[in-house]
């Protein structure tokens, strides 16, 4: 096959990516945490582009902690160098040059990079682990021009599967177990498994330390859901790992909390006919893990979503949620405040408003005796014709 010759007759501003990058570190790695290094290139070499862990979160459609991941990746990579306050909040991201690898493409061993979410549901719903230490709260950098994320240490999960050997694969298939989880696997799927798929499944096995019951589980419950992509599974079961959900039992319960607060949404959008798509189930997920919104806060989202534009809109809901979480609402007293808060400001607007337009009756009104008047004006006309009927 002939070669393709590229032309670029573009004249517009770009952003540099070294050949290095593109040939030893972005194959290996994953395609989400390309997307955040190549944003990161972007935002530095332009003065009006800015940085911040939420907004990038926002613009991919992620959670704060996979912006995170990505950072911490290219950071062992010695692609980026980041910078801590005191408190050890992120501050600040150095740029360094990648270095020329001396190791041929197959001998170079790089870090694991997780498997991306092909259909961006429940890998993008974040989980809010109570014993990881990472908070949440954005907070301006020492250079103030970027903002970052507390970073308490490097995250304790496995960053996502690596590339098992021959022989480990081998190694492994000997375990009746883990013969027996490929083989259900297989079954739920309708599929053979790639290398790939394998990989990814003895990555819950081995790294992540999930028993067998639950990874079935965790296929099934995908698979239940429409969801028979292995990368999509992996996402969940990070997510699982993060909450701390070691057991079938605690899984359930898990799933069907989520699964109360889906059709609690549903019935408060008033949607019938059709199941929630995936980007509606990322947004609900967010409500609750992210911003951590109680199942009333979002109902009562809802309620004013259809009361505003009288149609399940779950942009406006989500417009509405986030305003509510950058305003440290807690609870349902806490937007009854804001109410107020708004209401009285309103009517201030209102009241000035309409003292302007009033201002030029602000003078003095004259009072008139009509009665005297109308006396004074006969009085005249008939003096008038007094006179008149004197005259020769």
């Amino acid at each position: 096959m002939s070669g393709i010759t590229l032309h670029n007759d573009s004249s517009l501003s770009a952003t540099y990516v070294s050949n290095q990058f593109i040939d030893q570190y972005m194959v290996s790695a994953n395609g989400e945490y390309v997307k955040v290094y190549l944003y990161l290139l972007r935002c530095m070499s332009s003065e009006q582009c800015s940085f911040s862990i939420s907004s990038a979160a926002d613009l991919f459609e992620h959670t704060e902690k996979d912006i995170q991941r990505a950072l911490l990746y290219w950071e062992k990579m010695k692609l980026l160098q980041l910078e801590y306050h005191r408190e050890k909040k992120l501050s600040g991201i150095r740029l360094l040059a990648p270095e020329a690898s001396k190791e041929s493409g197959e001998d170079r061993k790089l870090p694991p990079a997780a498997g991306a979410d092909a259909d961006g549901a429940q890998g993008r719903a974040d989980s809010a682990d109570a014993d990881n230490g990472q908070a949440r709260t954005d907070s301006a950098g020492a250079d103030g021009g970027q903002t970052g994320t507390a970073f308490v240490g490097a995250p304790s999960i496995p960053e996502g599967p690596g590339s098992y050997s021959m022989a480990q694969l081998s190694e492994f298939q000997k375990k009746e177990e883990v013969k027996e989880l490929l083989f259900v696997t297989e079954h739920y799927l309708k599929r053979p498994l790639t290398s790939t798929d394998i990989n990814t499944i003895l990555f819950w096995y081995d790294e992540l330390q999930f028993p067998v019951d639950l990874m079935e589980y965790l296929v099934e419950y995908c698979v239940g859901r429409g969801h028979t992509s292995l990368k999509y599974m992996n996402r969940v079961a990070i997510s699982w790992k993060e909450s701390g959900i070691t057991t079938v039992e605690r899984a359930k319960r898990t799933a069907s909390a989520f699964s109360r607060l889906h059709f609690a949404v549903v019935r408060a959008l008033g949607i019938q006919g059709r199941n929630l798509i995936p980007s509606e189930t990322t947004m609900i997920d967010r409500w609750a893990r992210n911003y951590g919104f109680s199942q009333e806060l979002i109902e009562e989202a809802c309620r004013r979503t259809i009361a505003a534009t009288h149609q399940p809109n779950f942009d406006y809901a989500d417009g509405i949620l986030k305003s509510w979480h950058q305003q440290q609402v807690h609870n349902l007293t806490d937007v009854v405040r804001l109410d107020s808060t708004f209401q009285k400001t309103r009517s201030s607007a209102n009241s000035n408003r309409k003292a302007a337009a009033n201002k030029f009756n602000n003078f003095s009104q004259r009072s008139y005796d009509y009665e005297k008047l109308e006396q004074q004006l006969l009085g005249q006309r008939s003096r008038a014709l007094q006179e008149e009927l004197q005259c020769p």
